[in-house]
């Protein structure tokens, strides 16, 4: 109980604090729309390609689809945010610089991409600042995927398996809402979550071909997984206070919730702040 009026306690102590500051930050000012259009040929090595998308606030889509590796439009109208497009053999870099101590009104700021992956293996790697978008990487081979991004509203879709064995999987974001469906389609044995305060869904519905660890960090947070029925399950929580919220029928073994099924095993290591972790069947 102690701990409890002392979080309280807390909360309503920087609550003051950020009633107490301003910070006047620098305007930024719209331009005409500008585009950009993407079209890089698939590599002659035989080696994975290295795609690097990195952009500022704005809309962010990306599909499969693309007879080359990547191509697609990006449609901006703040001057200076033109992207930067490097090509160094394998290596595909997509940057837009962004002064992130500039505040702007959004509803005047376009900054949209829309870009399409081709069926050229490669690892993948988005960093984004506060965004909406949907990654569906369906039919993309992705040897490895990495999402690194601030206050999003993000959905990731794997709709069937990936073509290719992935080596990890690595989503780290702020205060947001993401869905990830699919997570046994993407063909890998690690998948890596870190999320702060926010609403997280890990769907893992899909074809699971081999054993997978899932290793979950979050904050203050609304997290649930869902699982198929048939899957065979072992979920740990370990962290501060949190409420555990299972469906279905679950065998709990010293804190670790389990199911069996017909599956190889998902192992899922949830450490979280105060928050509610959900256990969904489907």
């Amino acid at each position: 109980m102690k701990l409890k009026l002392l979080i309280v306690i807390c909360i309503l102590a920087m609550a003051g604090m950020a009633c107490s500051f301003t910070v006047n930050l620098p305007t930024l000012e719209t331009g005409k729309l500008e585009q950009v259009t993407v079209k890089e040929i698939i590599p002659t090595s035989g080696n994975p390609a290295r795609v690097t998308i990195e952009m500022g606030a704005g809309r962010l889509d990306i599909t499969g689809g693309s007879p080359d590796l990547v191509d697609g439009t990006i449609e901006f109208n703040i001057p200076g945010w033109k992207p930067e497009i490097n090509r160094t053999g394998d290596n595909l870099d997509i940057i837009q610089t962004v002064n992130s101590r500039i505040s702007f009104p959004e509803d005047k700021v376009i900054n949209t991409w829309d870009l399409r992956m081709g069926t050229y293996p490669m690892d993948l790697i988005v960093k984004a600042g506060a965004y909406k978008g949907t990654l569906d990487l369906t039919g993309v081979p992705i040897t490895n995927l990495e999402v690194n991004d601030g206050a999003s509203q993000a959905d990731i879709l794997f709709n069937s398996p990936n073509p290719v064995a992935m080596n990890r999987l690595v989503y780290k974001t702020g205060a947001s809402q993401v869905t990830l469906t699919g997570l046994a389609n993407a063909n890998t044995d690690e998948i890596i979550f870190e999320g702060g305060t926010g609403a997280y869904e890990l769907d893992f519905s899909g074809t699971l071909q081999q054993e997978l660890h899932v290793r979950i960090t979050a904050g203050m947070s609304n997290v649930k997984l869902i699982f198929p029925e048939d899957m065979n399950v072992q979920v740990a929580m370990t962290g501060g206070l949190s409420n555990i919220s299972p469906s279905g029928t679950w065998t709990i073994r010293e804190g670790v919730y389990e199911r069996t099924g017909t599956t190889p095993l998902i192992r899922v290591d949830v450490e979280m702040g105060m928050g509610n972790l959900q256990l969904e069947l489907k």
